[in-house]
């Protein structure tokens, strides 16, 4: 998913030029550090699927994770930024609990970043001076915080996602920098605090939720956006607060957050100021703590276990994956920037799912106009939807978007010539072998009636439009993008300031005109 690409460079040369570590070896230990964290999700899964979740199910991510090294050139702090906070999450959570129900799992991701916002302010005076003002503008912000919030009630913006790590329309971090912009504050403290609720996921709470519950409970639309604002000041204001009042509100009884929380920051505040001191930007010190641990307890969890007693389910899991480090592989030696390998790993995974959709006769445009379609008659049926309702659709969306887009190129290059599909990403050719080999792929008709068996595929996809986070893939861009931050501590990673070419706004919905990628503060 090209939203976790950021666009900045780096000066690489030095590499090579010192003679310490060359590229190819940068990015094959990347790429071993990327694969190790999805093989362990993957593997586990595999073998685990259809029992019970324990914590200790999770503990083959940690140990891929706590492989992962600085090399030369790269913020030993950043890598331990990442490495600390999944081992803290995993440690922590063994000792409150034995397992997560599934309703509680997606909320595992959400504890981090409040943590860290309130360490930062607390050893920057400067920053949690900027904070306050910020927390003031959110309060000044009454025109746009309700039109934002009704339009996300209303849909008027179409499938969005409402914690994209890029600035698309519908999102909070579209909203919040449109506050910022307005706020009298350093730039270097409007970055981080965008980045806290784009790839930091600073509390479970998505902009309009409040306003949504206010108006169907027969409260004003002035009360409504009253309540809005008062909620989305109270997440910078008192962020680990907050976040334990939502998770009370949703019920979550796995174990105590608040306990979870508060050892967490004990655990991670040496690991912050040791970023603080090596001046590594606080929008990357808010990110990644978050975006790496979800893997325990999420990704490896009951709720995919369960998922995943589907073969078809399993099997494209398997062979996207085995897509992804084929064709990463295959170019170790070519790759002219880090950032290439996330452009290579998110197409060959991409190209790969829609290429599976495509054998059963469906392509992305015709799943974008049905899942848009259905997302408005969502809205109708369901006006207090979760905020994050439709997210893992969008990404979904755009994912196979993109992979048709990819094959697209391919099919009208290869034309009527009979060779082989030759999908290429960044100039770089994508190895597809792994889905034409795989066995349950290949055989439909063990899974629905024999003769009739043409729609297998597509309806494990969708399955897996739901929850797409092993096939974009997040372990894999969540490793490959601390490499990369690692490489240029001081420049912010997140949000991703590119146009994503959103799947409904490409397709369907008119709305370029209210992204934010360009006014990025």
């Amino acid at each position: 998913m090209d939203a976790k690409l950021s666009s900045f460079r780096y000066p690489f040369h030095r590499y090579t030029a010192t003679g310490v570590i060359t590229m190819k070896e940068l990015y094959e230990k990347m790429i071993k550090e990327a694969m190790a964290a999805q093989r362990a999700d993957v593997t586990t899964i595999k073998k685990k699927r259809g029992t019970s979740f324990v914590m200790s199910d999770a503990k083959p991510y940690l140990d891929a994770v706590e492989g992962m090294k600085a090399t030369t050139g790269q913020s030993t702090a950043v890598i331990d930024l990442h490495k600390e906070s999944v081992k803290a999450h995993y440690t922590i959570l063994s000792k409150l609990t034995e397992t997560i129900r599934p309703e509680d799992d997606p909320f595992v991701e959400h504890y981090q970043t409040p943590v860290i916002l309130e360490i930062l302010c607390d050893k920057d005076p400067d920053f949690k001076k900027s904070l306050a003002t910020f927390i003031k503008q959110i309060q000044m912000s009454e025109a746009l915080i309700g039109r934002e919030s009704s339009r996300r009630y209303a849909g008027f913006y179409g499938p969005t996602c409402v914690v994209d790590f890029a600035l698309v329309p519908g999102s909070t971090s579209n909203v919040v920098n449109q506050i910022l912009k307005e706020t009298s504050i350093p730039d270097d403290h409007k970055k981080a605090i965008l980045a806290a609720k784009s790839w930091g996921m600073n509390t479970s709470y998505g902009v309009g939720d409040f306003f949504a519950h206010a108006v169907e409970a027969g409260e004003t639309l002035t009360s409504a956006t009253k309540k809005e604002i008062d909620m989305l000041a109270s997440i910078y204001e008192h962020p680990v607060l907050a976040q334990a009042e939502l998770m009370d509100s949703l019920g979550q009884n796995s174990f105590d957050c608040r306990k979870y929380m508060q050892e967490y920051r004990t655990v991670m505040e040496p690991v912050v100021q040791a970023a603080i001191d090596d001046k590594v930007h606080y929008a990357n010190i808010v990110t990644i703590p978050a975006y790496c641990v979800g893997d325990v307890a999420h990704h490896i969890s009951q709720s995919t276990f369960n998922m995943c007693k589907d073969d078809m389910v399993m099997g494209i899991i398997e062979a996207v994956t085995d897509v992804i480090e084929k064709s990463l592989m295959a170019s170790v030696g070519k790759f002219k920037t880090p950032e290439q390998l996330v452009s290579v790993a998110t197409g060959a995974s991409a190209a790969a799912v829609e290429y599976i959709l495509e054998m059963d006769g469906f392509n992305a445009l015709m799943i974008v106009d049905l899942l848009t379609k259905r997302y408005h008659n969502f809205v109708q049926l369901k006006p207090t939807r979760g905020a994050a309702a439709e997210l893992h659709n969008c990404d979904f969306m755009d994912m196979i978007y993109r992979g048709w887009g990819i094959l697209d190129r391919a099919r009208k290059v290869r034309n009527g010539s009979g060779k082989d599909l030759k999908a290429t990403v960044s100039g770089l050719p994508i190895d597809l072998s792994p889905v034409l080999s795989h066995e349950i792929i290949n055989n439909p008709q063990w899974y629905a009636y024999p003769a009739c068996a043409i729609t297998v595929r597509m309806s494990a996809l969708m399955r897996l439009a739901d929850y797409p986070c092993l096939l974009t893939s997040e372990p894999i861009t969540a490793t490959l993008m601390t490499n990369i931050i690692a490489l240029k501590k001081e420049i912010p990673a997140a949000p991703a300031r590119i146009c994503k070419n959103c799947a409904s706004a490409s397709c369907v919905d008119f709305r370029h005109e209210y992204c934010q990628y360009r006014e990025a503060v």
